[in-house]
């Protein structure tokens, strides 16, 4: 059996797109039967939410999708993620810049933004952390889908 491939998902405090991200990957590789070949986590560029549940809106909008069987605690990312992924996605152009700024020398990672995947072409996916409603956290669930989709149906190959 062939080598599962591995992606982490990283925004700003991971709290909000970044377990968006790693939910939404998580339930097509579930839907399309690829659990074999696919794994996939999610962290945070900064630490100050570690251990803490995703944001309640970003919940809710799961749910409200469909995903009822996502929980996770928030965690930084490591220098060792560098190695043991695949592939490491960022959700705006600062988390580009800071995982290039960490990386470390022996990094195998590929970093690129999950928005470069949006066959709609929005590559950013805005942190909606201080919005008043939860527009923003539907907004980032339904570019995580379309991004997510183009990204496992350019790779299948992978299975």
């Amino acid at each position: 059996m062939a080598q599962k491939k591995r992606v982490l998902m990283i925004c700003l405090g991971n709290i909000c797109r970044s377990p968006i991200a790693e939910a939404v990957f998580s339930d097509q590789i579930n839907k399309l039967g690829l659990t074999d070949s696919w794994e996939v986590e999610s962290a945070a560029l900064i630490g100050y939410h570690t251990g803490k549940n995703p944001d309640h809106r970003a919940t809710a909008t799961l749910k409200e999708k469909g995903i009822t069987n996502y929980s996770h605690k928030a965690r930084p990312i490591t220098a060792d993620d560098f190695v043991k992924f695949d592939w490491i996605f960022g959700m705006d152009n600062n988390n580009i810049r800071e995982l290039h700024d960490m990386k470390p020398s022996n990094s195998t990672a590929k970093i690129e933004l999950l928005g470069k995947y949006d066959p709609e072409g929005e590559t950013i996916i805005r942190d909606p952390y201080y919005d008043n409603n939860s527009a923003g956290f539907h907004k980032a669930y339904e570019q995580c889908v379309r991004s997510i989709s183009a990204f496992l149906a350019q790779h299948k190959d992978n299975k």
